[in-house]
Formats: structure tokens, C-alpha cells, sequence
């Protein structure tokens, strides 16, 4: 680009990096033509004015002079605008690979308008958000810092596309965690499809890495399955993430500590949320010490489908922040006004001045306002998550807070079963003997198992067995199940049991010493099979632990289904 000649000739001047043409003995030409080759900077109202004053040397010099920081300005304006131009980029690239996963899905869809298939819809329906939370302007520490706002994935497979994200914030406790047993109620039954259309991501809020990686480590042992599926995740925040906490403005009575304490909640919230955000069409926020309801996930997608309103929160628990149902696009918006606001009130409170922003008008009263406020915050009765922890991750509060809309969970399951002679060589808990679980009336419940232990069940006539069914844990104790045991039964005819103990099995099973056949183990809490008919009548059935075990045992349902019932 040519502006000004000297007898003929460009004659430039380089300052830095950026090339200036000189203005002594110069002519002023029409440069203006040429100027427009840096679009959109020279307008028709700029440049005649600049060409009026081409015919006084003196003019133009001193105008020069503008010229040249306005184009070092032009100059820095480019390289900005080249910069947000890759960042549109990345972000339409992240916006075509969600749109061709959703026309894949969209092409296998079927018309049948059922529970499953409008979540399905809703699923579609839901656009991306096309761009993220600027953590910079309500962190603006995180700008010393290199990669400051991207998480540590200690555990993860990278899963997305899902239907639903659930998040659960964990922090390190004085005195007990409840988070191995909440994870044990959130997988308790789910199917393999509900599975594979969740992503559970347990967020460890404390930037101590061996804290870290020590709940890693027990998540990866406790659901080895579920983590090498990608059901499971567990993240950190980086190091420089939180800001400095010492100095809080003390608000609403609350103390130094606990100010503290709902501060770095509300950054433990939002850093989870937009970390889940483009992974699933809708984010359920949990926390680590609750449980669950038997069938939660369908019980979700029944009540979300039925909307036909807007909404922004449906609330699947009455109790602060637990089970809280947001669309996955919204998450943005929501985490910046908590990120506005962060020092200033808690989190719940916070997000009921959200629904007050939307939609409620100053000029009515406080009726009118909770009204329009329950339009875009609907409850969900009866309460699928109950809170269950004691020590709150406050050092020293104790709180019994219940969900009163949560009921009773049933912690067994009621079967008719042959009549039999019960035993077992467990220490049983208070009343909850074998007879109450075989009957149906209660679970049965025993101190930690140990190597050799049993539980017997010896009909008192011959049956032929068909099916059976072993549950172990339940809801509220999901983790007192059975690990590493058997199933065994014992053949009713003696011949066949004297030939397994001199000669060994004949059937398809292994034998043991004392003529019982080996016909199953526990998975996961849980032993379930059917009887080969050439094993003929069964005399009894045994369940033996083979090693010791860490954790008491309940057994909640017991199924022997026989050619008779």
C-alpha cells in the first residue's frame, strides 16, 4: 500500500516491527483509495476530510503524525480481530460436530411418541451454546496463570453425547465420607442402556493432588466397571483456580469461616457445571452425601417430558442444592451470575435471584413474584434424593436436614419361597435374621463376613429349581453387599453326591469337597441364574464366602423360584 512519495519514490520509516512512511519534503497523494485496502477502516466521512487539507505541507505533516498511531491502532485491531476469528472458529467447529451427532441420531429416530422417545426429542431439540462463561472478568487472577480454568481428568473416558450429566462436588471431611456410598446408590440398579446415556463426574474441590488421587484411586476399586466404561470421572480444579478467600466481607451473621466456606462452594458449582456442560443435554447437580430412589433416572425423563412450559430448574429434592435439573444451554448463563455474585450469597440463594431477575416486576408484590418464579422452577413430588450426611464439609456443623417429600425407601423385596430350615454362621445385626428376608418382611443384615462364613437354606422336601435370585445391600446401605461368594446346591440324590465327592463333577459345574455343586458367584452384590435340569432335585442351596470382607452384608431379596411356585 502507497501513501506518500518523496521525488517518485516510497520512502519509509520503520519503527518496531511496523513499517512508517516519512513525511519530510513529502506530496500528498490521494491515498485514500488505497487506505481502503485495510477493510472497514476508512469510511467516506473520514477521507475527505483528510484530502481537504493535501494541498498544505504543514497540514499534512502534523496530520502524519495521527496517521501513524492510528495505523499502529489499525495495526494491533487486525492482529485482535485474527485472534477472535480463530477462537469463532474453534467454536463452529465444536458447533458442526454436535449438529452431525444430532442428525445422527435424528435419522435412526422412530414416530413413537413414547416417555422414552419424547426425552429422546427433547434431547434433539436442544441447541449448543456458542460460546463460554469469560471466567477472566470475575476471576481476574486466573490471567497470571497458564491453562488456570481447564480441569485435571484424573479419571475419565471422555464421554459425551449423553442424555443426562450428574455432578457431585466432593470436598475432604474431618470425620466421615459419604461419597463411596452414594455412588453405590446412583448405580443400584441401573440398567446398561441408562448407563450408557449418563456420565456420573465426581468433582474433588481441593487442589492437594494426594488428597486427589486417593479418592480416585477408590472410586477406580470400588466401580472398576463403570470407570473403564466412562460412566464414571473424577476432575480437580487446577492449582491457581480459587482466588484468595482471606479477606471476605462478612455478610448476613455468617462467620470468617463460613463465609469462606459458601464462597469457594459457589466456585466449586460453577467450575463442575461448565466443565459438564457440553458433555449431555441436561445436568442434574447432586451432592456426595445422599441416596436415591429406585428408578430416579426414569422417574426424571417422565416429569421432564410431561413439561409443556418453559422452565429453567425442575427440583427433584427440596433440600438446597440437591437434585437440581437444568437444560445443559442454560448453564452458561446461570454460572456467570453466580461467578457476579459469588462472595456476596449462597448458592441457593443466588439462584432464586436469577428466576427474580427473569421474570419478576418490581412494581408487584412478592405473591405475584413467587408465582412467576414457580413457572420456571417446578417441584417434582415425592423426592427422589434423600441427604443422609450428618458432618456437613463445614469443619464442626452437624446437620440433620431430611427431605420430608422423600418418604421411605423399601430396603427389600418380598418373595413366596419353598418352605426351608434356615442357617448361617454370620452374626446377625439386631432383628434383622435370615427368616425376615426370606419371608419377605425385612432385609437380613450381619456383621463383616470372614473366609468360611455361610448362609444355608435347606429345603424340607426335594425341589427341582428352576431360577434364583440373590440382591445384596439396598438402598440406603448399598454398599453391605456380598464379595466374592458362591452360589452352591446340593443335589438330593445321594448316589450323585457321594460320585462328586469320590470322582468330581460330571455336570457343567465344579464341585466341592462336601458334594455341593458350584453354580454361581455375586457380581457387583448380585448372583442370578437358572439350574440345569440334569442336575435333578436340589436338597439345599448355600452361599459361602470365600474371603474376608471389609463391609457388613445385607441380603434384601431372596427369589428360589421351583417347578412348584
Amino acid at each position: 500500500m502507497v501513501l506518500w512519495r518523496k521525488n517518485d519514490e516510497v520512502v519509509t520509516e520503520t519503527i518496531g516491527n511496523h513499517q512508517i512512511f516519512s513525511k519530510s519534503d513529502t506530496v500528498c497523494l490521494n491515498w485514500c483509495v488505497e487506505l481502503r485496502a485495510y477493510r472497514g477502516y476508512c469510511t467516506s466521512g473520514f477521507c475527505p476530510s483528510v484530502q481537504a487539507g493535501c494541498g498544505q505541507n504543514a497540514q499534512c505533516g502534523n496530520d502524519l503524525d495521527v496517521y501513524k498511531t492510528q495505523l499502529l491502532e489499525l495495526h494491533q485491531r487486525l492482529l485482535y480481530a485474527e485472534k477472535e476469528n480463530k477462537k469463532r472458529s474453534h467454536e463452529l467447529s465444536s458447533a458442526l460436530v454436535e449438529i452431525k451427532r444430532v442428525v445422527a441420531k435424528a435419522v435412526n429416530s422412530t414416530t413413537n411418541h413414547t416417555d422414552d422417545m419424547k426425552w429422546k426429542v427433547l434431547n434433539l431439540t436442544r441447541k449448543p451454546p456458542m460460546h463460554l462463561t469469560n471466567m477472566y472478568c470475575y476471576l481476574p487472577h486466573l490471567r497470571e496463570y497458564e491453562d488456570s480454568i481447564f480441569p485435571n481428568v484424573v479419571i475419565g473416558q471422555q464421554r459425551t453425547g449423553v442424555s443426562l450429566v450428574m455432578g457431585i462436588p466432593t470436598v475432604k471431611r474431618e470425620k466421615q465420607n459419604y461419597l463411596t456410598n452414594t455412588l453405590h446408590s446412583l448405580l443400584y440398579e441401573l440398567s446398561e442402556e441408562q448407563k450408557n446415556d449418563c456420565v456420573i463426574i465426581i468433582f474433588v474441590a481441593e487442589v492437594n493432588a494426594e488428597y486427589v488421587n486417593s479418592v480416585a484411586e477408590s472410586v477406580r476399586t470400588s466401580f472398576p466397571s463403570e470407570v473403564q466404561s466412562g460412566v464414571l470421572e473424577v476432575i480437580s480444579p487446577p492449582a491457581y483456580y480459587y482466588p484468595d478467600l482471606s479477606n471476605l466481607k462478612k455478610t448476613f451473621g455468617d462467620s470468617e469461616d463460613r463465609v469462606r466456606w459458601r464462597t469457594k462452594q459457589n466456585l466449586d458449582y460453577s467450575f463442575l457445571m461448565l466443565y459438564a456442560q457440553p458433555k449431555g443435554t441436561f445436568y442434574l447437580q447432586l451432592e456426595d452425601d445422599i441416596i436415591a430412589k429406585p428408578e430416579y433416572i426414569q422417574a426424571i425423563k417422565n416429569f421432564a417430558v410431561k413439561q409443556s412450559h418453559e422452565w429453567i430448574i425442575l427440583e427433584f429434592s427440596q433440600l438446597g442444592f440437591i437434585g437440581k435439573l437444568f437444560k445443559s444451554e442454560d448453564l452458561p448463563l446461570i454460572v456467570e451470575f453466580f461467578l457476579m455474585f459469588y462472595k456476596d450469597k449462597p448458592i441457593d440463594w443466588l439462584l432464586d435471584h436469577l428466576l427474580w431477575v427473569k421474570v419478576c416486576n418490581p412494581e408487584k408484590d412478592k405473591i405475584h413474584c413467587e408465582k412467576e418464579k414457580a413457572k420456571l422452577r417446578i417441584r417434582a413430588k415425592p423426592s427422589l434424593f434423600q441427604h443422609v450426611g450428618i458432618h456437613s464439609s463445614l469443619s464442626g456443623k452437624i446437620q440433620n436436614l431430611k427431605d420430608k417429600d422423600f418418604g421411605k425407601n423399601v430396603l427389600h423385596k418380598a418373595h413366596k419361597n419353598p418352605p426351608a430350615k434356615l442357617d448361617t454362621s454370620l452374626r446377625i445385626f439386631q432383628q434383622y435374621t435370615l427368616e425376615k428376608v426370606y419371608e419377605g418382611k425385612d432385609c437380613f443384615w450381619a456383621l463383616a463376613p470372614v473366609a468360611g462364613d455361610y448362609i444355608s437354606f435347606t429345603f424340607l422336601e426335594p425341589l427341582k429349581v428352576e431360577k434364583y435370585l440373590f440382591r445384596s445391600g439396598n438402598m440406603e446401605h448399598p454398599g453391605d453387599k456380598l464379595f466374592n461368594t458362591t452360589v452352591e446346591v446340593l443335589p438330593a440324590d445321594e448316589t450323585v453326591r457321594k460320585e462328586l465327592v469320590d470322582n468330581g463333577s460330571k455336570f457343567n459345574y465344579p464341585a466341592t469337597k462336601d458334594g455341593y455343586l458350584k453354580i454361581g458367584t455375586f457380581e457387583n452384590g448380585i448372583s442370578e441364574g437358572s439350574i440345569s435340569l440334569s442336575v435333578g432335585k436340589i436338597q439345599a442351596i448355600r452361599l459361602s464366602v470365600n474371603s474376608d470382607s471389609p463391609v457388613w452384608a445385607i441380603l434384601s431379596e431372596v427369589f428360589i423360584k421351583t417347578s412348584e411356585n
